[in-house]
């Protein structure tokens, strides 16, 4: 089983498998909030350290809450396997709704989710 969120949910996904390693097989985690906007210093991180699952992180490049850079800082402190999936020019939706909906977004992140915990469970998952 997996678990995944977009924004606070994906936040409150890592904050409870930190406390629950065994709960899940993985995270899928979509423009996690790294910190409010306009507000680098207010980082949400301290819990990433205790993070001992894989995790795959979707981020959109013009995401406020946390720029591509900060994102790759913030997820080298899980000592699981990661990944980061940048979305070029997307923001906190990552293209989802919005105006610049991007049609194929949803495959896009399904083939990210494919590759990444098909390396970390080749015999399936």
């Amino acid at each position: 089983m997996f678990l995944g969120g977009h924004s606070y949910g994906g936040r409150q996904a890592t904050m409870l498998c930190a406390g629950e390693p065994d709960l899940v097989a993985g995270l899928l985690l979509l423009s996690y909030p790294l910190h409010p906007p306009r507000k680098p210093a207010q980082l949400r991180v301290q819990h990433l350290p205790e993070l001992q699952i894989p995790a795959l992180f979707v981020h959109g490049t013009r995401d406020p809450f946390g720029s591509a850079e900060e994102m790759e800082a913030a997820v080298k402190m899980i000592p699981a396997k990661t990944k980061l999936f940048t979305v070029d020019g997307a923001g906190h939706d990552l293209g989802f709704k919005g105006k610049a909906v991007r049609e194929e977004m949803a495959a896009e992140v399904v083939a990210a989710f494919s590759e990444f915990f098909g390396s970390v469970y080749p015999a399936g998952f």
